[in-house]
């Protein structure tokens, strides 16, 4: 029961981090290069890890959709919007780049 309230506690923090801080990146819409710096650093420690958890956490909740996207065939929308999508926020953007 402890480990299963460590990983909500974890999964909601990555939640929170990952909606609210994008906007933090995207501050400075002027392009000096202080904020270009801030862009980066942040994309660099908190938006990449937080998209590499989506990635896994959308496999995972992808391969659980299975039973039920197999006989709607939807499956291809369904590993579009779990799978492809944050993968490429993760692995595809150019660093501390907007989406």
């Amino acid at each position: 029961m402890h480990n299963l309230k460590k990983i909500l506690t974890t999964l909601s923090l990555a939640v929170f981090l990952s909606v609210s801080l994008p906007n933090m990146a995207l501050a400075n819409a002027n392009g000096t290069e202080s904020g270009d710096d801030v862009s980066i650093i942040l994309d660099l420690v908190i938006l990449r890890p937080t998209g590499l958890l989506a990635s896994v956490a959308g496999l995972v909740i992808f391969v659980g959709s299975l039973p039920i996207s197999l006989p709607t065939l939807s499956v291809g929308k369904a590993f579009n919007a779990l799978v492809a999508t944050p993968v490429k926020y993760t692995f595809s953007r150019e660093l501390g780049a907007e989406q």
